[in-house]
């Protein structure tokens, strides 16, 4: 019954017309952390194999974007696990396939300890820093997993890296990249507001352009779950967070980074390209186990598995599943992807898109948040408030379409 689901590649699909981005899914990472939902392997048995299937998806599927490529990002699992050959073979595959832009973003995500090897494996020149060969071989912007400065939040978390590795890793790589974020969490139980604060001073002095923050969530089936249901450890904390939230908000503000969306802030010339196209609705194409594509009018997705995911791209099918999105669907995409970002959600594009009875809708739905002082109605353009910022996704089902 599982073979329905997949569909051939050469008679799948719509092109992506006029350009668009790539995801490439790295499903390996040396541990799991407590909170993580994604999908991966710390088993790195299959890593060779697996490449060598993205490779081939990448040929199989080449006719769907039409335009150039604008963004290539590495996301994972731990893309800094592929040795400099695998990382070779993924880029020459697309720029062998693809029109790529002539200044693309191409993002690595990162561990710290990661990019404190010597080296990424076969390299010519041992001698070489792993950070110089990312540099040397395409990567011209760095996601680094930081998410703590601090040793107890790092162990809670589980991660593989400790305070010191995530302060030398920075340092490093900004002798070799300028364009360079870092992702922290906060709401981590037993953070104080005193200690997230010196979490952002911290990155601030290492004048990193651009900040990925993200509150800790408790996803089912992860090992944080099972620990606060057991009283390992102690709930999370929504105050907390909220709290925490605000004085990120704060704090970049003062250090010049523009809180474009909801979790990024970054320097201008700094905002991240990958993610901006994502939150305007422009097409991408997700390569790997469990990566997500879009072309403006379906999604679709791969299995989130593996071994099922090499078979089935050697017998030169697609194992994915699609879904046409409706008018409404698409109408609450831009509503919750539009009041996330800085451009907010437009009633002239809502009103030419969906139609009016679209946009007679959210102005109503609109109306008791902008009474509350969450949202604001500026040129015919609505945006949250500061008061209403970390209530942005409650208030957008709120504008939803049911």
């Amino acid at each position: 019954m599982e073979e329905n689901k997949y569909h051939n590649i050469e008679v799948n699909s719509s092109p992506l017309g006029g350009g668009g981005g790539l995801y490439i899914h790295i499903p390996f990472c040396k541990q799991a952390c407590h909170y993580c939902d994604f999908h991966f392997s710390t088993s790195l048995k299959k890593k060779g194999e697996l490449v060598n299937a993205l490779c081939k998806e990448l040929v199989l599927r080449k006719a769907e974007i039409k335009g150039e490529i604008e963004t290539i990002y590495f996301g994972g699992g731990t893309p800094s696990l592929l040795s400099l050959e695998e990382l070779q073979q993924i880029l020459q595959t697309i720029y062998k396939n693809y029109k790529v832009s002539e200044n693309p973003e191409i993002t690595l995500e990162a561990n710290p300890d990661d990019l404190l090897d010597v080296s990424l494996g076969a390299v010519e020149d041992l001698s070489q820093t792993k950070l110089k060969s990312l540099k040397k071989n395409g990567i011209n912007r760095l996601s680094i997993g930081i998410q703590s400065f601090f040793e107890e939040d790092l162990k809670l978390m589980n991660r593989a890296h400790n305070a010191s590795e995530a302060l030398e890793c920075i340092k490093g790589a900004k002798q070799y990249f300028e364009n360079i974020s870092i992702d922290l969490i906060y709401g981590i139980p037993g953070m104080t507001n005193k200690r997230w604060k010196k979490n952002l001073e911290i990155a601030l002095k290492l004048d990193v352009p651009h900040l990925s923050c993200y509150a800790l969530t408790v996803e089912p089936k992860t090992a944080l779950k099972k620990f606060i249901e057991k009283g390992i450890v102690p709930p999370v904390d929504e105050e907390v967070a909220k709290q925490h939230y605000e004085i990120l908000v704060r704090e970049t503000e003062k250090a010049g980074l523009e809180n474009y969306e909801f979790s990024n802030f970054g320097k201008l010339g700094f905002h991240s390209r990958n993610n901006t196209a994502y939150w305007e609705g422009k097409p991408y194409l997700g390569i790997g186990p469990s990566a997500h594509s879009y072309d403006g009018k379906s999604r679709s997705w791969n299995v989130a598995n593996n071994t099922k995911y090499i078979k089935s791209i050697e017998e030169g099918k697609l194992p994915s599943e699609m879904e046409i999105l409706s008018k409404t669907d698409k109408y609450n995409e831009y509503v919750m992807t539009g009041l996330r970002t800085k451009k907010g959600v437009s009633i002239e594009i809502v009103e030419s898109e969906f139609g009016r009875n679209y946009s007679e809708y959210l102005l109503k739905q609109a109306a008791n948040p902008i009474k509350n002082e969450l949202l604001i109605l500026e040129n015919k353009t609505l945006k949250i408030s500061k008061k209403g910022k970390f209530l942005s996704d409650g208030i957008a089902a709120d504008l939803f379409w049911i």
